[in-house]
């Protein structure tokens, strides 16, 4: 069964009360993040049932909430018959047992709710290895919480000798599972990431890659069913990628790149997930160019983009030149919408994934990035050297040629990347270096009577 038909099966939901509270040091609104929590829970499968708010200064210790706010809680479960009460907040084990107690609902809060996300859509091996490290590094400080209703285990038989003392606590035992399964999937997971980066640097090494980066449901998976063959899971929910999918994008005149649709991030990203997705997002890190995809359409676009920033920063992915797209233009009802997002990023680049909109000018700028700098140059190829002669016709802008004893002289336009490839194949040529590329250049001209000029051989030597 394929991921599309998985997304609308129908099961029985879970009903849900929505909990955000809003402190005056937030950047986001009170708005926004309960938007943000609805998206996340539908995601998660539940039926949401209401929504309830509060305005603090500091989080109350023991149930996070007020107490008469958790009095409006209970209240309000009983009557839509809720079984569920999410958090837009990471509670401490204590605030979910105390808060349980009081509401005699499950309590789950935000870090717990992406896991079960990130759990539903996790297919690879890998990924489902991730979410399970993150899981019980989720798991572990919350087991006390867990056992409290439990005594104390005693060792032999019920009475008599050995059986005096306080014996092995049940949550001890539990610590110890959990580490020893920690443990061997950590060790599943680094065969895995070892190999992963064996592919990363070996792919970098043949070809130029592009990672596609940015919040959440911003289009990341569209545009890059747009511009390759890969067939990625698209789909207008969270997290609709979890595993890393790489395909080429052809760019025209002969040149692609390998293009990256990664995990998309999100505010607050629990950092057990980001730990355990370094090698999904080792993706990223390693990109030589990272497209940041923004939803313009969206109102906390500018809250998301700062949260991406952020993440990037967080995985150390700082190295490579960063490409602003501004997505989802179709859905502007104005155009002039963009003209505080252009005055920001002037080199951004509008599309819509959806349309087309603007991918032949955002083909362009990769293909500029990729290439590097043009360059008008004049090479002498011998004609025995078909490869030499094939790269340069497809894949450079011949302005002209002349055909002299066995040889070939161009005249071109191409990027610094170009001519890297074209020492790295181990071509045969000459390239000018005199002031005037013109003087003396006739056609069937032997080398010895050209002017300056150095000699590529294979290897690259010069």
């Amino acid at each position: 069964m394929n991921q599309q038909h998985r997304e609308h099966l129908k099961v029985a939901r879970e009903r849900a009360v929505l909990v955000a509270v809003h402190f005056p040091d937030d950047e986001v609104d009170l708005d926004a993040r309960v938007e943000e929590l609805a998206a996340l829970t539908g995601t998660a499968g539940a039926e949401i049932c209401g929504i309830v708010t509060q305005n603090r200064k500091l989080p109350y210790g023991k149930l996070f909430i007020g107490s008469g706010k958790v009095k409006e809680l209970v209240e309000f479960i009983k009557l839509n018959d809720a079984t569920l009460v999410i958090f837009d907040h990471d509670l401490s084990p204590s605030q979910i047992r105390n808060l349980e107690q009081e509401t005699s609902c499950k309590i789950v809060d935000r870090s717990e709710l992406i896991l079960d996300i990130f759990a539903r859509r996790a297919t690879t091996h890998a990924a489902k290895l991730q979410v399970e490290i993150a899981q019980l590094e989720y798991t572990y400080p919350r087991l006390r919480a867990m056992w409290t209703h439990l005594g104390q285990v005693t060792g032999g038989a019920p009475i008599g000798i050995g059986t005096r003392g306080p014996g092995e606590k049940q949550l001890e035992i539990d610590r110890r599972i959990v580490h020893r399964r920690k443990r061997q999937l950590q060790r599943e997971l680094e065969e895995i990431q070892q190999r992963k980066v064996r592919e990363v640097k070996s792919r970098n090494e043949d070809h130029f890659t592009v990672g596609l980066v940015g919040y959440t449901n911003a289009g990341k998976s569209s545009l890059f069913n747009a511009v390759t063959d890969g067939g990625a899971f698209a789909n207008d929910q969270l997290f609709a990628t979890l595993s890393t999918r790489v395909e080429r994008w052809n760019l025209g005149g002969g040149n692609s790149v390998m293009l990256s649709d990664t995990v998309g991030f999100i505010r607050n990203l629990p950092h057990h997930l980001v730990a355990s997705f370094r090698s999904t997002l080792e993706e990223t890190v390693n990109c030589q160019l990272l497209l940041l995809l923004i939803d313009v359409d969206d109102p906390q676009a500018r809250q998301q983009a700062a949260s991406v920033k952020n993440t990037l920063d967080q995985i150390e992915a700082t190295g490579q030149p960063r490409l602003v797209v501004l997505n989802k233009i179709d859905q502007l009802k104005d155009h002039a919408e963009l003209l505080p997002w252009l005055r920001d990023y002037p080199d951004a680049i509008p599309i819509s994934a959806v349309t087309g909109e603007g991918l032949d000018e955002l083909v362009n700028a990769i293909r500029s990035i990729y290439i590097g700098t043009p360059q008008s140059v004049r090479l002498i190829v011998e004609l025995s050297d078909g490869a030499t002669v094939n790269f340069i016709e497809k894949r450079t802008i011949v302005e002209s040629r002349e055909y002299g004893d066995g040889i070939v002289t161009y005249e071109v336009t191409l990027g610094e990347r170009q001519m890297d490839q074209l020492r790295a194949r181990g071509a045969r040529f000459e390239i000018d270096e005199g002031e005037d590329p013109g003087a003396g250049w006739g056609g069937g001209g032997s080398a010895s009577s050209m002017p300056p000029h150095r000699t590529f051989a294979p290897g690259g030597g010069s």
